[in-house]
């Protein structure tokens, strides 16, 4: 393995270890801030860091599409999933959260009409069965309509990133993360005018810490990793770092939260993880229209659809593991999908 490949796959795993850390730090953070605040806090310092650095990359930055879809997608299924993961454990939030890639890849296959080979709709068929199974068993501070709340989140977010298919071709994806997150901010900002107040002063420094670490560690600083990581490797190898989220998020909430993890979380996450992996095995690869194309099909795997890297268009912005590896950035035999 070559430093570069090297520094490229220590950055995918940096990148999964700290997405693993946003279920457990939402839960410590919502301690102090309301759903809505904490998403606006959470975006808007991201979008202001980000922000500046788009306008030197001589961007346009503001557009009214990108905002909408940051609002919705972004900011209106976070404040969705914070609302569940105030409801229930940290284990089960985590585990459901590991069902993105699956969701983002059954709505393509469905809204775009695409037929997936067998074994992929078998992949898909036994994550579902495992997020059902997560979520059939309550107890140990999960209840029923937290992990409701947190799979409404999951179907928001993963249909407006097949949705959005059109927003990202030729767009630079720095200057797209930085309009999303203002987006997210603002739809967040919209939540709380409207259903809460004004925060109370945080009881003790935990929280704020977490809030902070949320913002830098679960967001700024995993997307950059991850888009560096995405740029140097190839696509299905870089969607399989996607998995570390739920696996660190589950054992953080057994080990600091203390989550009890009896047989149906672990067999549900176990089912969770290989239906991925059934749906995301190679098929060789696809020879595009204007030249070869690795014939992946990482997150969208079996629908013959290929990513298209960082490097080539769009894609950096998302919330997440499933929001790197978008449903758009996907080409089937050489035509750009949507």
């Amino acid at each position: 393995m070559n430093i570069s490949r090297r520094n490229a796959v220590a950055a995918l795993v940096a990148a999964g270890l700290l997405w693993g850390t946003t279920v457990p730090l939402s839960k410590l953070a919502l301690q102090w801030l309301a759903p809505g605040w904490l998403t606006a806090v959470r975006f808007g310092l991201a979008a202001a860091i980000l922000l500046p650095v788009a306008r030197r990359r001589g961007q346009r930055i503001l557009d009214a599409k990108l905002l909408a879809s940051g609002a919705i997608g972004y900011g209106g299924s976070v404040v969705v999933q914070n609302a569940g993961i105030s409801r229930t454990s940290v284990t089960h939030a985590a585990l459901l959260i590991g069902a993105v890639p699956v969701l983002v890849a059954v709505i393509a296959a469905v809204w775009h009409h695409t037929v997936a080979r067998p074994v992929a709709w078998a992949g898909f068929a036994l994550s579902l069965a495992g997020v059902g199974l997560v979520a059939a068993g309550a107890g140990g501070g999960a209840t029923l309509a937290g992990d409701g709340l947190v799979l409404i989140s999951l179907l928001l977010s993963a249909t407006v990133t097949v949705a959005q298919a059109r927003l990202l071709p030729g767009r630079d994806p720095v200057a797209v993360t930085a309009v999303q997150f203002l987006g997210a901010a603002l739809g967040g900002l919209a939540v709380t005018l409207l259903t809460e107040g004004v925060p109370a002063v945080p009881a003790g420094p935990g929280p704020v810490l977490a809030t902070a670490a949320l913002v830098a560690g679960g967001t700024l600083v995993p997307f950059t990793l991850f888009a560096y990581g995405q740029s140097r490797v190839s696509a299905e190898v870089a969607g399989a770092f996607l998995n570390l989220e739920p696996l660190v998020g589950a054992i953080a909430g057994a080990v600091f939260f203390a989550n009890p993890v009896g047989p149906r979380q672990l067999t549900g996450g176990l089912a969770i993880v290989t239906g991925i992996g059934l749906s995301s095995l190679r098929s060789g690869q696809v020879r595009a229209e204007q030249g070869e194309v690795g014939g992946a099909e990482a997150v969208a795997g079996g629908l013959g659809l290929v990513p298209v890297g960082v490097e080539e268009r769009g894609g950096a912005g998302g919330v997440e593991a499933g929001a790197l590896l978008r449903a758009e950035d996907y080409r089937r035999g050489g035509e750009v999908v949507g």
